[in-house]
């Protein structure tokens, strides 16, 4: 009986060393620390996201039909030339980019002084006659719509159509006689008139918010009216400058503002469970 409980203890201790032996050589590998990943934020419409500003300048081979009103005192005169200097201007504009592919802007340009000269003559009493002479300047206001087609190797052709407004200002007219027998000024006039405008031309884009425009424009700017009040021998003669209109080549730049990057966003992602079977024990 005794020996049969010594054989029975010896078997327990024998279990549990070979338990313990297995415990001891049993390793868990420890779990990877979590992974955390920047990911960017969804895209937002920033307060300020597609508005632009654009600057330009220019030069306008400047056209009118001038019609010649004379007094009735000098109503055998006819006018033989007439002729207009091309005009520099310069302007900016305010816009908003809708989309890829549109976009609209309200712009305001000065048009620097035009020269302008008529020669008329009066037949019956020979080949002299008179000329005048005097400088147009505009103000012109509009709002412009544009069409981008599309952009190749970072040149981006538009076109576009513009309304507004145009502010015309005919200055220092004056009338000289070629006979020396008479002079007269006119009135310095200003008027409103309606304007309109056709765009064509091509961006090349220098950065994502910088761009370079090269582009024609046709511009039609209304008319202008003005009167000599003769000081020596001379009559109240009138001149209209009608359907003025220009041909003109433009250099602007156009900055769009304003996209504000936000930090990314920290986002925590568990790592995946692993498991390690147990080690054997080798005795």
């Amino acid at each position: 009986m005794v020996a049969r409980l010594t054989l029975s203890t010896m078997a327990a201790l024998a279990s549990l060393g070979t338990t313990a032996a297995f415990a001891a050589d049993y390793y868990q590998q420890p779990l990877p620390p979590p992974v955390i990943y920047h990911q960017p934020p969804p895209p937002q419409q920033g307060f300020a996201e597609g508005w632009y500003l654009r600057g330009y300048v220019g030069v306008g081979m400047t056209n009118s039909n001038l019609e010649y009103q004379p007094a009735p005192a000098n109503a055998e005169f006819s006018l033989q030339h007439f002729s207009m200097s091309d005009a520099n201007f310069i302007g900016g504009a305010l816009g908003y980019e809708w989309n890829n592919w549109l976009r609209f802007d309200v712009s305001a340009e000065y048009r620097a002084k035009s020269r302008v000269y008529a020669y008329v003559t009066n037949p019956p009493v020979g080949n002299f006659g008179d000329i005048y002479e005097g400088h147009l300047k505009s103000w012109i206001f509009m709002a412009n719509a544009f069409v981008d087609l599309g952009t190749w190797e970072c040149f981006t052709p538009f076109v576009g159509f513009g309304v507004g407004m145009a502010r015309n200002s005919l200055v220092d007219f004056f009338d000289t006689s070629q006979a020396n027998t008479g002079y007269g000024f006119g009135r310095n006039p200003s008027e409103w008139h309606f304007a309109w405008a056709l765009h064509a031309g091509v961006a090349y884009n220098v950065t994502k918010n910088f761009k370079v425009d090269l582009s024609y424009r046709y511009l039609n700017y209304g008319s202008i009216t003005d009167t000599v009040d003769c000081a020596v021998g001379c009559a109240q003669d009138s001149f209209k400058f009608d359907k003025l209109s220009s041909h003109d080549i433009m250099l602007g730049l156009r900055w769009t503002c304003c996209e504000t990057p936000e930090p990314p966003r920290q986002v925590y992602i568990p790592p995946a469970p692993v498991y390690t079977p147990p080690l054997r024990s080798k005795g």
